[in-house]
């Protein structure tokens, strides 16, 4: 049963333009602790990111037909070195390979069960408080 007093372990901006990916993504982090704000376009994220500090940014190869990887670009000049996961079914291997070389950017392909999502979540999270 989740501690709803305890500490979250991280906090997550997802950003995603889908309502449905954006409220199952959202169920599996919730239930794993995560404290989750969510952000349906940029300009929304961008709001997000003058209330919160998070810890990783989750989102997709396009949002409302920009590039994910040009979103997550522009939302790390609002904050300076914020890691970012990239969940697609869209994504080659060769451009997985090409942004998994980017500083604190994580690319995880579709089609993922919520287990294989929290484990990737996980591993990235502790990928990235291993360098600091």
């Amino acid at each position: 049963m989740k501690d709803y007093f305890a500490a979250p372990d991280a906090t997550i901006l997802l950003l995603d333009s889908e309502a449905i990916m954006r409220a199952g993504l959202r169920d599996a982090l919730d239930s794993a602790g995560y404290l989750v704000v969510t952000a349906g376009d940029l300009g929304d994220a961008v709001n997000r990111l003058s209330e919160i500090r998070p810890d990783l940014l989750i989102t997709r190869p396009y949002i409302n037909s920009m590039p994910g990887r040009t979103a997550a670009d522009y939302l790390r000049t609002k904050h300076n070195g914020l890691p970012v996961l990239i969940v697609s079914g869209y994504l080659d291997e060769e451009r997985i390979n090409t942004q998994n070389t980017i500083e604190e950017f994580y690319t995880f392909p579709k089609p993922f069960g919520r287990d294989e999502f929290l484990t990737k979540v996980r591993e990235v999270l502790a990928a990235v408080r291993k360098k600091t």
